[in-house]
């Protein structure tokens, strides 16, 4: 700010207000979800409050590298800030009458014209300032731009993806048997009941077998987004609709919506599995649910199962395929990690998770990772778009 603005301009003083505004709202927002707020004013201050904290990071990104072309171009334009060294002029077409306006400091006057009016004044721009300007201009507009994109992504709804895992012990007469994964809708202050539609609507538009939903369905309770999860109730498959918990319905109240999600029609698989034509379907608890003694266990889910049959699992989080290949699992099913949802996420997604997106083998065991559907915070994406998997299982017999 001080680099780019002159002391006591309109442009400095509404910069200190976004630079001061900006992080109180992201910590209200983060405070208020924390202490259960009134839904509304949290849904209020989130949109602000989250996107500042998006665009403030990818300008601290540009800024560093802005830095560098900074000091570069004035090494090589020469060091200086007199009014006298400068890198641009600018010329002010000056329209005062004899007697107007007097050019301000810094400026040079053209003689009148017979008209006896000045024509132009040329005003001299210090190189370290114009510099400073149009490298901070650059940042700012390129971490705007980034964030703006990357809001439309979420906001337009997930794209379809289609993906053939080959199961050896598949029978063939479950070959082409298609299960559409949707995970991390995370539906709460930002993303409410249009965007439920949205992925209702896109799911639906697969015509799947069967529905996984695969965990963090929500950011808040029952009694709040009762209305934006409304639309769940019109997801449709052959074989219904299944869903497993993720970390953040245990910060949401899981018991509740354990609870509501069935009275919306989903099938719960909490360390269960059923039977389906030519595979077993599991779905374990996530691992947060452990932190209230619900956490996953797989051998209530697996541990008496006929290993001849092949095994889906549903699980939340990536960190399971272990415990999936020990039980001779065929194929897990996952989220959790949004692909890293911002760019350089990924990268710490990548620390945390043996996958961070698409589908990978572990011994036996495949493992297939969506980048989720919805985003958490920041409802932006960048460099991981979202999406929902259409995964068709193939005999190898067929």
């Amino acid at each position: 700010m001080r680099d780019t603005t002159v002391a006591g301009s309109v442009s400095r003083h509404i910069g200190s207000a976004i630079v001061v505004v900006g992080p109180v709202l992201l910590i209200g927002t983060v405070v208020a979800e924390r202490l259960r707020a009134p839904f509304r004013l949290v849904r209020i201050i989130a949109w602000p409050g989250y996107l500042w904290g998006a665009v403030f990071g990818y300008l601290l990104m540009a800024l560093f590298v802005g830095e560098v072309v900074r000091f570069v171009l004035l090494r090589w334009a020469g060091r200086g800030d007199s009014a006298a060294d400068t890198a641009a002029t600018i010329s002010v077409k000056d329209t005062a009458a004899p007697g107007g306006a007097i050019p301000g400091p810094g400026a040079e006057t053209r003689p009148e014209s017979s008209s006896g009016v000045a024509t132009a004044a040329v005003t001299r721009i210090p190189r370290r300032l114009f510099v400073s300007r149009v490298v901070g201009g650059t940042a700012a507009a390129a971490a705007v731009t980034t964030v703006g994109y990357g809001t439309y992504g979420v906001l337009r709804g997930p794209s379809v993806q289609r993906v053939v895992v080959p199961l050896a012990k598949l029978p063939r007469r479950a070959h082409g048997f298609r299960i559409a994964v949707v995970s991390d809708i995370h539906l709460g202050p930002t993303l409410g009941r249009g965007f439920a539609e949205r992925v209702v609507a896109t799911i639906n538009g697969t015509q799947p077998d069967l529905i996984a939903v695969v965990g963090d369905l929500v950011d808040g309770t029952v009694e709040d987004l009762r209305p934006a999860v409304a639309p769940l109730a019109g997801l449709r498959a052959r074989h219904g609709a299944y869903f497993v918990t993720g970390n953040h319905e245990y910060f949401s109240g899981a018991e509740e919506w354990i609870e509501h999600v069935q009275e919306l029609g989903l099938h719960l698989l909490a360390n269960t599995r059923t039977e389906l034509p030519g595979f077993d379907l599991a779905g374990v608890n996530d691992v947060q649910g452990a932190s209230t003694g619900q956490g996953p266990d797989f051998g209530r889910a697996l541990g008496d199962r006929d290993r001849s049959r092949t095994a889906v699992l549903l699980a939340h989080q990536p960190v399971l395929i272990d415990d999936a290949v020990a039980h001779g699992v065929d194929l897990q099913l996952s989220g959790h990690t949004h692909g890293g949802q911002m760019w350089p996420g990924n990268f710490l997604a990548g620390l945390a998770n043996p996958t961070v997106a698409g589908l990978e083998r572990y011994g036996d065991t495949q493992l297939y990772v969506t980048r989720g559907a919805g985003a958490w915070g920041p409802p932006v994406r960048v460099g991981a778009p979202s999406d929902i998997t259409v995964v068709e299982l193939a005999a190898l017999q067929a």
